[in-house]
C-alpha cells in the first residue's frame, strides 16, 4: 500500500512534467475530487498552466502551477501513478498488477505529448486543490525527538494508533510503523505517553533510519519484519512466535519478548 516511500517514487516520477503546459484536464470520477473541489474548479486553476514544482509531505503529492494552485494527490491504500505511460510503481499489496482504464480516477495531458494519470482501483484516494498541510504532523523521513515528543503528548491511545495518525506524524502506514517498532524493540499497545526520554529518541532514530533504509532497498514492503507477516511466522531476531493483533484498527505483528 502507498506510505511515504511509494509516494516519494512516484515525486520523482513525476518531476518529468516539471515545465510542461497542462493542455487537458480529465476528471471522470467526481466522488475522486475533494475538499469541495469539482470538475471545473479544477479545470479552471490548471489548464494551459506549467508545472512548476513537485513535492511530498507524508502522504500526499503536490504539484504547483503557475498561477499559484496546488494540485493535491492522495493514494488511498490502491492509488498507482502513471507518468508518460511509465508505472514507477507496478503492484502493491492490495491492488491488482493491471492498469485498468476504468480505474483512472484522475489524469492531465500536456502540450507536446504526455500524460500524468491516477490509477485507483478501490477508490480510496483522491484529488484536491490547494491542500491544507498545516493540517498534517511533521514528515515521518525526517522527524526529530522534539517532534516526536509533542506527537506522542499525553495521548493514552496506542503507541501504533498515534504513529499512523497522520495528523501528528506523516507519511508512515501500517508496514513502516510495524517494521520501526519492532526494530525499536517497543509494544505497538504501549500508551503512547509511556514512552520514556530514552525510548523517544531511540524510536525517533528508527524511524528515521528505518525509512532510509527500506527506501534505498525499494519500498515499504522490503522491511525484515515483512517476510515473518503470516500465521506460524517467527520473529527474525529471535525466533520466537510472532503475536497477531489488531491495534489501531490495523493488523499488527510484532515479538511479544522484545517487544516492550
Amino acid at each position: 500500500m502507498p506510505e511515504l516511500l511509494e509516494i516519494e517514487t512516484h515525486r520523482v516520477a513525476a518531476s518529468a512534467v516539471l515545465g510542461r503546459r497542462i493542455v487537458e484536464v480529465h476528471t471522470p470520477d467526481s466522488w475522486y475530487l475533494k475538499r469541495g473541489a469539482d470538475a471545473a474548479a479544477i479545470t479552471g486553476a490548471l489548464l494551459h498552466q506549467e508545472v512548476v514544482d513537485v513535492g511530498r509531505h507524508g502522504k500526499l503529492l503536490t504539484l504547483s502551477v503557475t498561477g499559484a494552485a496546488v494540485l493535491g494527490l492522495r493514494f488511498g491504500m490502491t492509488g498507482r501513478l502513471v507518468v508518460d505511460g511509465h508505472a514507477p510503481i507496478g503492484r502493491l499489496e492490495y491492488s491488482s498488477g493491471r492498469f485498468d482504464d476504468a480505474w483512472v480516477r484522475f489524469s492531465l495531458s500536456f502540450a507536446g505529448g504526455g500524460s500524468l494519470t491516477v490509477f485507483d482501483q478501490r477508490r480510496l484516494g483522491g484529488v484536491e486543490l490547494d491542500p491544507d498541510l498545516s493540517t498534517l504532523g511533521p514528515d515521518a523521513s525526517t522527524l526529530t525527538v522534539a517532534q516526536l515528543r509533542e506527537a506522542l503528548g499525553s495521548s493514552s491511545a496506542s503507541l501504533k494508533a498515534v504513529l499512523l495518525d497522520q495528523h501528528r506524524l506523516a507519511g508512515l502506514g501500517n508496514l513502516l510503523v510495524d517494521e520501526a517498532l519492532w526494530r525499536s524493540r517497543l509494544d505497538p499497545t504501549r500508551p503512547a505517553s509511556s514512552l520514556d526520554g530514552g525510548e523517544q529518541r531511540r524510536l525517533a532514530s528508527t524511524i528515521r533510519s528505518t525509512v532510509a533504509e527500506l527506501g534505498r532497498r525499494g519500498g515499504s514492503h522490503t522491511g525484515d519484519l515483512q517476510v515473518a507477516r503470516r500465521p506460524g511466522a517467527l520473529c527474525p531476531r529471535c525466533a520466537t512466535p510472532l503475536q497477531r493483533r489488531v491495534v489501531g484498527t490495523r493488523t499488527t505483528w510484532s515479538c511479544p519478548l522484545e517487544q516492550r
